[in-house]
C-alpha cells in the first residue's frame, strides 16, 4: 500500500465523564472508552473492528462519522481533517462517508415511504429536479434487490432483510466513498444474512467502495474482511489481513475470540498449543482515570503498550506496560 489513505486515524482517545470519583464518590472520573487507537483504510477494502461488547468499537464508528468528537488524536480523509477541529460541517462529510445501522426498522422513519427516506438526503444535498431523483432511487433501490415499485412502501411493510437493503440504499444514495457497517447483519434472521453479506460484497465491488465494519461476528468477518483490527479495552491488541488473524492468531484474546466461532476447524486452531498459545491472564476492568490524568483508578492487570511487527502487515501488542 502505497500513497496517503484514504481514512487514517492516529492516537484516538474517546473519553467520557462518569460519577463517582473521589474519597466520598462524588468526585469525576473519565471512563476511557477508546485509549490511543490509531488504524489506517484503503480505498476498495474492507477493514473489520472486531471485539466484545463495550471495547470501543462503536464508539469509534460514531468518531470517525463525526457523530462523537474525539478527546485528542485526529480522523482524516484523503489527508485532510475529518473529525474533530478543522473538519468539514456534517453536510460534507456525508458525501464521503454513510453509516448501515444495525437495527435496520430503527434506522427507519416509519411514517415516511422509502421513496420519502431515500429522497431527503438528496434534496439535501441540493436536487431539486423530481425526474432525477426518481431515477436515481428507482436505480438504487434495484441495486439491492428491491423493485422501483416498492419505494411507494412503508418500513413497516418489509422483511428484516429487506429493510436493511433500504438501509444500505440510502447509505449508498449519495454515492459516498467510506460506509461505515455497524453489525449490518446481526439483527436478522440467519437465513437471510448471507444474502445481505453477499449483496454488501457485490456493491463494493460495483461502486469501489472502502468498508469499515463493526462487528463481533468472526464468521461474518472471515467472509468480508481484507484486513481485521482486534479490539480490547478500547485499544488495538493484533491486526493484520484475515489470513493472518484466522490462520495465526497471536494476541491470548484474539485466540480466545476466534476459539468461540462455531466453525471447529477454525477454533481447533485457536485452541492447539502446538500453535504456541500461552494461556496469560487478560485485564478484568476498565482503564478509569481520575480527573482527566493519566493515573490508573481501577487497572487489575497489566495492558500491552504497544504494536510489534511479527510479519509484514500483522501488528500484536506483546510488551507490558507497567
Amino acid at each position: 500500500m502505497t500513497g496517503t489513505p484514504l481514512l487514517q486515524i492516529d492516537d484516538l482517545h474517546v473519553r467520557f465523564p462518569i460519577a463517582g470519583g473521589g474519597l466520598l464518590g462524588t468526585g469525576r472520573r473519565l471512563l476511557h472508552a477508546v485509549n490511543g487507537l490509531s488504524l489506517t483504510l484503503e480505498k476498495g477494502e474492507c477493514l473489520s473492528i472486531v471485539g466484545e461488547s463495550g471495547c470501543g468499537k462503536s464508539t469509534t464508528a460514531l468518531t470517525v462519522m463525526g457523530l462523537q468528537e474525539p478527546s485528542s488524536g485526529s480522523v482524516s480523509f484523503r489527508g485532510a481533517p475529518f473529525s474533530g477541529p478543522g473538519a468539514p460541517d456534517r453536510m460534507q462529510r456525508a458525501k464521503a462517508a454513510q453509516i448501515v445501522f444495525q437495527d435496520p426498522y430503527a434506522s427507519l422513519n416509519p411514517r415516511q415511504t422509502v421513496h420519502a427516506s431515500l429522497a431527503a438526503p438528496l434534496r439535501l444535498h441540493g436536487i431539486r429536479s423530481a425526474s432525477e431523483i426518481a431515477d436515481r432511487i428507482e436505480t438504487m433501490l434495484v441495486n439491492v434487490g428491491l423493485t422501483a415499485d416498492q419505494a411507494r412502501r412503508y418500513p413497516h411493510e418489509f422483511s428484516g432483510g429487506q429493510r436493511q437493503r433500504i438501509g444500505i440504499a440510502r447509505a449508498l444514495i449519495l454515492e459516498p466513498e467510506i460506509v461505515v457497517l455497524d453489525e449490518p447483519v446481526s439483527a436478522l434472521d440467519v437465513s437471510i444474512r448471507a444474502q445481505i453479506i453477499n449483496l454488501l460484497l457485490d456493491l463494493q465491488e460495483k461502486y469501489g467502495l472502502s468498508y469499515l465494519m463493526i462487528s463481533h461476528d468472526l464468521s461474518v468477518v472471515e467472509h468480508m474482511s481484507d484486513r481485521v483490527a482486534v479490539m480490547f479495552f478500547g485499544q488495538i491488541v493484533e491486526e493484520g489481513s484475515w489470513q493472518h488473524i484466522f490462520a495465526n492468531p497471536v494476541h491470548p484474546y484474539t485466540r480466545r475470540l476466534i476459539a468461540e466461532i462455531p466453525d471447529p476447524d477454525v477454533a481447533i486452531r485457536a485452541r492447539d498449543p502446538a500453535a504456541g498459545f500461552t494461556d496469560v491472564p487478560l485485564p478484568q476492568g476498565r482503564s478509569f482515570a481520575m480527573d482527566g490524568s493519566n493515573t490508573p483508578d481501577v487497572f487489575t492487570a497489566p495492558m500491552p503498550s504497544e504494536l510489534v511487527e511479527i510479519d509484514p502487515g500483522h501488528r500484536v501488542r506483546l510488551s507490558l506496560r507497567d
